[in-house]
């Protein structure tokens, strides 16, 4: 184990860097993975919960701003409160997390393109936590990696 004591010892810059980003490494991935579907999943509740409390506000929304062709504004604001509300939870637990990464994905496709496309660094920063969890998982701090954890073979 290097410490910053035995670090000035080592001769070269690069080779000290090379320690630094050695016990940068060790910070525990599973931490990382709960802070971003805490940190995306926040995000998405807090905005179904904006809607359910204030539904009139929410539809005149979807009318007034969002205007998504071929849904009517009212059911743009059901499948939008519901995806919200029901995918973010499950990526928060992390519970089905990579099947609920892809409806958020989808919600935040459609607001870069059809809504907000000027807003891209924001989505860009969503998009990018959402695909980081539906390729690597949500870690060892989830639901998902308890059901794992118990649906494994017994060794013989």
């Amino acid at each position: 184990m290097t410490t910053a004591r035995s670090l000035h010892g080592v001769a070269s810059p690069s080779m000290r860097f090379r320690v630094i980003c050695a016990q940068l490494e060790r910070f525990p991935l599973a931490l990382i993975q709960l802070a971003m579907r805490i940190a995306v999943g926040t995000v998405f509740l807090k905005s179904g919960l904006l809607k359910i409390n204030s539904w009139e506000f929410a539809i005149k929304l979807f009318e007034d701003e969002y205007k998504l062709p071929v849904l009517s504004p009212w059911l743009g604001a059901v499948l939008a409160t519901f995806n919200e509300l029901t995918f973010s939870v499950l990526l928060i637990v992390g519970l089905a997390t990579r099947l609920a990464t892809l409806p958020l994905l989808g919600m935040v496709l459609v607001i870069q393109v059809l809504v907000y496309p000027l807003a891209w660094p924001e989505h860009l920063l969503w998009a990018s936590i959402l695909i980081f969890l539906l390729t690597r998982g949500p870690g060892v701090l989830s639901v998902d990696h308890m059901i794992a954890g118990r649906a494994k073979p017994a060794p013989t």
